[in-house]
């Protein structure tokens, strides 16, 4: 049966996978964004609605009939122009939205170990809307991917770019904590399956390889033809480095509470992978593209205003 869906994002990266899931399955979708003046890729099949984060009764009729919420809604890091806590209470509000217009569901996309006691605002950040999503009483399904790819990824990508670039690649300190990436159209596919369910679940959104960081290094430079010899580096070091390159390129290229995080181990966990599609795979197949653009997170922010 048709049902209206409602997708943070339809415009950009995991909510673009989603929506293009949801209309393949025979669904009706519409999107909140902050980018209503992108080209929309569905044409008429999305329509799209601005998120009124400052009007919670506009927020909330917006939501009016919509019986699954996709929530893709987050920033990376803090910027002049968007925070942490920023995100955190723009989503507060959208959960709050939620619950008044009568959405049956809401399918929030999270991230591995959150937690309310990390001193890292991004993992604590996400942990706090995690429980504020269980407190609302709405049926929910929370989703914890690690590192995405796929054709509009940054880290994956970025890295490539890298090794295209440079004669070594450095990483921070020695390089043996893990990551366990998840092809996007596979967190999306996952997404509408539980968009589909009742029961409250966690989900860690894990794809089915483990790497070290410095086995992802040195897996991506043999696949696009770029081996690189693989150096460790003082965390510092790595930062001020890449904070060189984000000033070359205009980006933000890495920052300290994501290198902190990589080395804390919290983009692993030990759980059986909710996704099918492997990175090396994929990577192969598309080798020859792979790194030869550098994607920019700031510029991708910068499309939505």
């Amino acid at each position: 049966m048709s049902e209206l869906h409602a997708v943070t994002g339809a415009f950009g990266y995991s909510g673009k996978y989603i929506t293009r899931r949801l209309l393949e399955t025979g669904q009706k979708v519409i999107t909140l964004t902050n980018s209503l003046h992108r080209p929309n890729p569905f044409g008429e099949q999305v329509r799209a609605f601005p998120f009124r984060f400052d009007d919670l009764n506009a927020l909330t009729r917006t939501l009016q009939g919509v019986s699954v919420l996709y929530n893709t809604y987050w920033v990376r890091f803090n910027h002049k122009n968007f925070t942490h806590a920023m995100a955190v209470e723009n989503t507060r509000k959208l959960f709050r939205a939620a619950k008044a217009a009568g959405v049956r569901r809401i399918v929030h996309i999270s991230i591995t170990n959150p937690s309310l006691d990390s001193p890292l605002e991004y993992f604590r950040g996400k942990a706090e809307l995690e429980q504020a999503l269980m407190e609302t009483g709405l049926s929910y399904a929370i989703l914890r991917p690690t590192v995405l790819f796929g054709r509009e990824d940054i880290l994956i990508n970025n890295i490539a770019w890298l090794l295209r670039r440079l004669p070594v690649f450095g990483v921070f300190g020695d390089g043996s904590y893990r990551l366990q990436p998840i092809y996007v159209d596979d967190l999306a596919h996952l997404a509408v399956l539980q968009g589909q369910r009742e029961e409250n679940v966690i989900i860690n959104a894990i794809g089915p390889e483990t790497f070290t960081y410095r086995q992802l290094v040195q897996t991506i430079g043999k696949i696009i033809g770029k081996p690189r010899p693989v150096v460790p580096v003082p965390p510092a070091v790595g930062y001020a480095a890449g904070w060189l390159v984000g000033r070359l390129v205009g980006d933000v290229t890495i920052t300290r509470e994501e290198i902190a995080g990589l080395i804390a181990d919290l983009l692993y966990v030990d759980a059986p992978p909710a996704g099918q599609t492997r990175l090396t795979d994929w990577a192969a197949q598309n080798a020859d593209s792979l790194g030869r653009q550098y994607a920019s997170e700031l510029a991708r922010r910068q499309a939505k205003k």
